[in-house]
């Protein structure tokens, strides 16, 4: 199994890599990641149905599955700040008016609330609809409000960083998130399983041991580093240079402790709900949310160290 694991986590690092320099080409308005995380976002909705289609939930998987698309695809209702033109705005003005104009002009994290809301209201009318009797509403309304929240809120904001730096630089700050995360896995399993001993929350997830949680922070932080390092060559214009290694360091740390903390909340739910693994897609990884779980906890917070600390080539 350790083997195993250390040959797929590597390969699915490149074939990441690999969409990233593709779309990277395509320029601001990301149609591969697009087409990517509305793939991951769906399968994962559906996992996370089947997970806590358990006691009383009764979750309505295609209404879900739309309300995810819905909050993912707002990243993309308009073009990006960096193409607006003159044309496009007075488009926008001629031919729909000011109100239109000025929903234009929120910000995608302002068109993924917006868009949440509106979810949020199409759950509550669902119940109303199909409401019979008392004893199981109120779960099943809040597994399909979590559902939409877990994976569609958190995967959209973590597509954000495709333009947190300007779309030039936007598979460096995606592709960070996600190579820190993985290697951290990777150092997590690995540490854990050679030399773990004293467990971390065995109530929770026996598997997890101190030594595990170290690797974690050692393997993202060492993954991290050499991203900025030698990923930045791909992005980066001539004259400019990566960021200090030691805030790519600090980026890395953080994130393999959130990345962590993503990983036990996946067994938060798994546990719950008396499962093991969510329905498997990768064989050795489980389902696809035992792949994401830790990207999805750690994307809003690599936003936010995006915003804070300089890690945009200087």
């Amino acid at each position: 199994m350790l083997r195993w694991r250390l040959t797929m986590a590597p390969l699915m690092i490149g074939l990441f890599v690999g969409i990233c320099w593709l779309d990277h080409h395509e320029g601001p308005h990301a149609p591969y990641l697009w087409f990517l995380v509305i793939l991951l976002g769906l399968r994962s909705a559906w996992e996370l149905a089947q997970l806590l289609r358990v006691r009383s939930f009764d979750v309505n998987v295609p209404l879900v599955q739309f309300c995810t698309f819905a909050v993912i695809w707002a990243n993309w209702m308009q073009p990006p700040p960096e193409v607006y033109t003159d044309e496009i705005t007075l488009h926008a003005k001629d031919s729909i008016g000011a109100m239109a104009f000025d929903w234009a002009g929120l910000s995608p994290l302002s068109h993924m609330g917006i868009v949440f809301a509106g979810s949020v209201l199409v759950l509550l009318l669902n119940g109303c609809v199909r409401y019979r009797e008392p004893g199981k509403n109120m779960e099943s309304l809040g597994a399909e409000l979590f559902i939409v929240s877990y994976i569609g809120f958190l995967l959209g904001v973590t597509a954000q960083l495709r333009w947190v730096a300007g779309w030039q630089l936007g598979y460096l700050a995606l592709g960070s998130v996600v190579v820190a995360t993985k290697c951290g896995d990777i150092g997590a399993y690995t540490l854990g399983r050679l030399f773990g001993k004293r467990k971390l929350v065995p109530l929770l997830s026996p598997g997890k041991t101190w030594m595990g949680a170290w690797g974690a922070m050692i393997g993202a932080t060492a993954g991290s580093v050499a991203w900025f390092q030698f990923g930045s060559q791909m992005f980066i214009k001539p004259g400019q240079f990566p960021c200090a290694w030691y805030w790519s360091a600090l980026f890395g740390a953080v994130i393999g402790v959130v990345g962590l903390i993503g990983d036990l909340a996946e067994s938060l739910i798994k546990r719950d709900v008396g499962e093991k693994d969510a329905p498997a897609l990768i064989p050795g990884f489980g389902g696809l949310l035992d792949v994401l779980d830790s990207i999805l906890y750690a994307g809003p917070v690599a936003y936010i160290l995006w915003l804070v600390l300089p890690l945009a080539p200087q």
